[in-house]
């Protein structure tokens, strides 16, 4: 019995693509669903090769002075060049811990098989597989616990006898797998690889091992009907059981960023096993029902209905792949709610952050080294958090923020002789913060980017926005991003107009061609930088005016502030990419960081700057609609931001497009996966959380919101509304300012709202393009608006 906010497909995957993603933001798990073996692929968040070492580069201090010369001069492609000298090494990848495998053998006969499915609710975090066999019904369900921090995996059938199977671990890494002296369980030890290169530069050992990180995986069986006993393969071997279940829980010798998981890390076994048998002594009735409620309690925050047509009969693979061409809208609120799935499983307080595949990585080169691309990448990992409702799920990149910032201090002083701190185009499980390349084999149009502090930091700024804690402002927030405002301050130079600009500057792994013939990606000023930066010097003076702090830094940053390049309007009536008129009308780049200031960013507003606002929109109808899975996801919001429903809408059925997996990798074509991981392709799961938080942002709009406790903006309803979406409802979604919206439309336009407001304060809510409302909020007020 499938229910709307159901995944379903009725064969068993047959790649990796395929499979349906289980987790609790620290363990992963694919379930493929077969009948001859299942295969459940394991992630652990803190299974990375490497450990904290000496990143920094003090030669690119003694490198700088010239770069900024040759910038000045105009002699783009030398500076360019130079800026090689300026990199470190890689960052170090995210590694798949291993397989947990079911073999049922011949008796399972898929020939024999009938009344096949499996599926992922939602709803439950629940995953099943289902067929029928000899007149025998046989039911796996599986999950990965929160509160009890074990992945369980429940075997019946409706025959007493009927389960015969045997279990059995493997890894990728370097290992041993052995049956525990009880004869209930198997473990698996692995050794770690002290480095790993990404794929894209392999040297003479790729992957090396070394006195590294140790990690281990712990299964028991429980089978009280059946038997159990050790194979001589170093597997188990269960025989006439009607219902089995398996616990596995999994940790690594991971005892911080700065500590080294050799000789400083924790015992693994020492962190599984009193999970283990605590979990072991709950029925698991218990186990189901307090992962359920843990799950629900997130997840059941917000709903959206679009309208449910006889497509959604069918299962999700043909949904897919007939969405161009059937009325389906329930797929994108399938699609919606699957990226705030995804982020609960993937991003829980206490854990690693959501990296580029979220955590699940079956590669030991995973594409991109799967770590932290904080060019934008993990940032659209966490653009949902706050308005859908999931703020404990935005903790770990807040504590990886902070985290970053010891590191990143390191680097600023040293690459730089900058105060405050800095990061760069890729971050990993030690906070690397140094530009990659290995010290000269990268590409500056991505390496040579130190803004990654400055665009972190407005996270921070957001979880106050949104939640409103004065205190943790206070404490936390506010004394990494003075810092991270510290370096910009240190890293601005005066250009020859008196504006302060960046030199060196990309905007991120795009180039330009100059008027003389030079091609190259350094140059001064780029409009992402700039806008980066006034975001963060925003955020900064208005987090000190809510704390009443007004020192001789807040003063500063305000100078310089006003002092910061403008944005320019081009030739083609774009916002220009660069401080010359440099863009190319057949530029169609992935990235658009010039319109930061758009999305994520609030300093272009179709109200409050309508010319930038405009010039924003052609830049966009410039760079056209094709792209990446992950860039759909930002052109979706910026389609919502400039308030084109109908625009948005077709940036979404893009992304619905079925892509196979295996698929080549491209910088086009993106779209989705049979189990709807977004396909970049590659697989990488930051275009699911775009897209949600593009749905999100054609419904309730509230990024003019300037102040938590008193919004000085508004809050907009249903601001970029599809004329496909004629009914349809959405509750729980968040504001800032400390708001939280139900609305219903009906024939496209407002039927009511519920506002809930968590503080006092005023707040003016638009409706349409015309009707302004003002509200004076009580904390704990509801107000109710009709259309």
């Amino acid at each position: 019995m499938t229910t709307p906010l159901t995944l379903w497909y009725t064969s068993p995957a047959a790649a990796w693509e395929e499979a349906l993603p289980i987790g609790n933001g620290r363990m992963g798990g694919m379930i493929f669903g077969g009948v001859e073996e299942e295969h459940i692929a394991l992630n652990e968040d803190t299974l990375w090769s490497g450990a904290p070492k000496d990143t920094t580069n003090p030669g690119a201090k003694e490198v700088l002075p010239e770069v900024r010369r040759q910038l000045f001069a105009g002699a783009y492609a030398a500076a360019n060049e130079l800026c090689r000298q300026m990199q470190g090494p890689y960052s170090q990848a995210y590694l798949p811990l291993g397989e947990l495998r079911l073999r049922f053998g011949e008796t399972a006969d898929r020939g024999r098989q009938t009344a096949y499915g499996r599926a992922l609710d939602l709803d439950t975090a629940l995953a099943s597989v289902d067929y029928a066999q000899d007149g025998v019904a046989f039911r796996r369900e599986a999950f990965v616990s929160f509160p009890d921090q074990v992945l369980v995996v429940r075997l019946s059938a409706d025959r007493p006898g009927a389960l015969n199977f045997v279990v059995g671990l493997d890894s990728p890494l370097r290992h041993t797998c052995q049956v525990s002296e009880n004869l209930a369980g198997l473990v698996l030890k692995c050794n770690v690889p002290v480095h790993v290169d990404p794929p894209y530069h392999s040297g003479d050992e790729p992957i090396r091992y070394g006195e590294g990180m140790r990690a281990e995986a712990h299964v028991r069986v429980i089978a009280p009907d059946g038997r159990v006993e050790a194979t001589p393969d170093g597997e188990l071997r269960v025989s006439g059981a009607q219902s089995v279940t398996l616990f596995l829980a999994a940790a690594t010798s991971f005892n911080g960023f700065d500590k080294h998981p050799g000789h400083e890390g924790i015992d693994p076994a020492s962190r599984i096993l009193p999970v283990l048998e605590a979990a072991i002594a709950r029925p698991y009735t218990e186990l189901r029902a307090r992962h359920i409620a843990d799950h629900q309690s997130l997840f059941r925050r917000v709903t959206l209905d679009l309208g449910v047509s006889e497509a959604a009969s069918q299962s999700t693979a043909e949904r897919i792949n007939l969405f161009s061409s059937q009325h389906d809208p329930q797929l994108i609120a399938l699609l919606f709610q699957y990226g705030r799935y995804l982020l609960i499983a993937s991003s829980r307080p206490g854990t690693q952050p959501a990296n580029l595949q979220g955590i699940w990585n079956p590669h030991l080169q995973p594409p991109w080294s799967s770590n932290y691309t904080l060019n934008i990448n993990v940032e659209m990992n966490y653009w949902p958090a706050e308005v859908t409702n999931l703020a404990e799920c935005h903790e770990p990149l807040l504590e990886y923020v902070a985290e970053s910032s010891v590191t990143g201090a390191a680097i600023a002083a040293a690459n730089y002789g900058c105060r405050g701190w800095t990061t760069h185009h890729n971050g990993d499980l030690w906070r690397h913060a140094a530009p990659v390349g290995n010290y000269g084999g990268g590409n500056p149009q991505w390496a040579m980017w130190p803004l990654g502090g400055a665009w972190l930091s407005q996270h921070l700024w957001e979880h106050f926005a949104f939640g409103g804690d004065l205190r943790w402002l206070h404490e936390f927030a506010f004394p990494v991003m003075r810092e991270a405002a510290r370096f910009c301050l240190d890293w601005l130079v005066e250009g020859p107009d008196g504006f302060l600009v960046t030199a060196p500057g990309t905007s991120p792994e795009n180039t330009f061609t100059t008027a003389d013939g030079q091609s190259a990606a350094v140059s001064i000023g780029p409009t992402g930088d700039m806008a980066m930066i006034r975001d963060l010097f925003a955020n900064c003076l208005e987090a000190g005016e809510a704390l009443g702090v007004d020192d001789e830094l807040q003063a500063e940053i305000a100078d310089a502030q006003a002092r910061l390049l403008p944005y320019s309007i081009g030739r083609l009536g774009q916002l220009q990419e660069w401080s010359e008129d440099w863009d190319d009308p057949e530029d169609h780049h992935r990235h658009v960081s010039h319109l930061f200031g758009l999305h994520p960013g609030r300093q272009i507003t179709r109200r409050g700057t309508p010319e930038l606002w405009r010039a924003a929109k052609r830049s966009l109808e410039l760079r056209g609609d094709e792209a990446t899975g992950w860039s759909i996801g930002w052109k979706t919001l910026f389609w919502a931001r400039f308030e084109d429903g109908d625009h948005a809408l077709r940036m979404i059925r893009l992304l619905l497009r079925l892509v196979e997996p295996g698929a080549r990798m491209s910088a086009t074509g993106g779209g989705v996966y049979p189990n709807l991981f977004d396909a970049h392709p590659p697989f990488q799961i930051d275009g699911n959380f775009g897209v949600t938080a593009g749905i999100a942002e054609m419904l309730l709009q509230s990024h003019t919101c300037t102040e938590p406790v008193e919004c000085d903006g508004e809050l907009h309803l249903l601001p970029a509304l599809p004329t496909d979406w004629l009914d349809g409802a959405v509750t729980g979604l968040r504001a800032r300012g400390g708001f939280t919206v139900d609305i219903e439309w009906r024939d496209g336009k407002l039927h009511e709202a519920v506002i809930r407001a968590e503080r006092s304060g005023a707040c003016r809510v638009r409706v349409g393009e015309d009707r302004v409302v003002q509200l004076n909020c009580e904390a704990g007020g509801v107000y109710t608006l009709s259309g």
